[in-house]
């Protein structure tokens, strides 16, 4: 489940058995004291954290924030989070622009975005993952998304983080198959997943928001991803318009059952 505080009562109180793990921004807690870093620190005691990052802006232009990467690696080695991922996009300029915008499939945003994720990879000391991420344009595509994805992973060396809900907005909003996008990845990258809500503005254009329940359709691609990959850590992000816990329990629980129903398998 994603960390948000607005949940945090309920995450506190929550039955054994309702989480597996918990997932936070790291910018939306370093620095933090007081109660609410007393909070984090029991939550991670009692359950494996992952981190998701939100401003490194890997394919972005200015030069990345270095001394925000070291105080990053400080906050994952703190909570001990067993992995950090970041999304394949780019959020700053001269500042932050406060969304995740779309990288041009090109070559050279391949080598220029690979090249960052290693640099931080080297900076770390560890491996991440990067994010597909939900678009509704995109700025010059002479590969499609999924061999600019394939070809990022390859040149950084880098893991997928798989977000199932992204593949169905972005096969809506470009015409493209969401179970053909899926089949093409490799699943020794995929090494956790994303499901979500998203706001239906028409028949052809989804937008990505994490304020509603998962749908039939994005269930039925996460039924697809575990009988390609095999069952991988799948965590359900929900970032406004809070059901009753009880709601949320249940669509977890729909999560356990979709991972313990699928084959496991090696991957290949």
């Amino acid at each position: 489940m994603g960390l948000r505080r607005a949940l945090l009562d309920d995450l506190e109180r929550a039955a054994p058995g309702d989480l597996d793990f918990l997932e936070c921004a790291p910018e939306n807690w370093i620095g933090l004291g007081g109660l609410w870093a007393e909070r984090l620190q029991a939550l991670s005691a009692r359950y494996p954290l992952t981190c998701h990052g939100l401003s490194l802006s890997l394919g972005g232009s200015a030069p990345l924030d270095l001394a925000f990467i070291d105080q990053v690696g400080a906050f994952l080695r703190q909570h001990n989070a067993v992995l950090y991922s970041e999304h394949l996009s780019y959020c700053s300029d001269d500042g932050h622009l406060y969304d995740l915008l779309p990288l041009p499939f090109t070559d050279e945003a391949v080598r220029h975005t690979a090249a960052r994720i290693v640099q931080v990879q080297d900076r770390l000391g560890r491996r991440i993952a990067v994010e597909n991420v939900s678009t509704y344009l995109t700025p010059h595509a002479a590969m499609s998304e999924l061999d600019f994805t394939l070809a990022v992973l390859a040149e950084a060396d880098c893991d997928l983080l798989l977000d199932v809900n992204n593949v169905y907005v972005n096969a809506t909003n470009h015409g493209y198959d969401a179970a053909a996008f899926i089949d093409g990845l490799p699943a020794e990258r995929v090494v956790c997943m994303h499901v979500a809500g998203h706001y239906d503005e028409s028949p052809q254009l989804k937008i990505d928001t994490h304020g509603g329940p998962v749908i039939d359709p994005v269930w039925a691609l996460l039924r697809q991803a575990c009988a390609r990959f095999s069952p991988r850590p799948t965590l359900l992000e929900r970032d406004f318009n809070f059901p009753p816990y009880a709601e949320l329990r249940e669509e977890l629980a729909q999560v356990r059952r979709i991972l313990q129903q699928a084959p496991h398998r090696e991957a290949a």
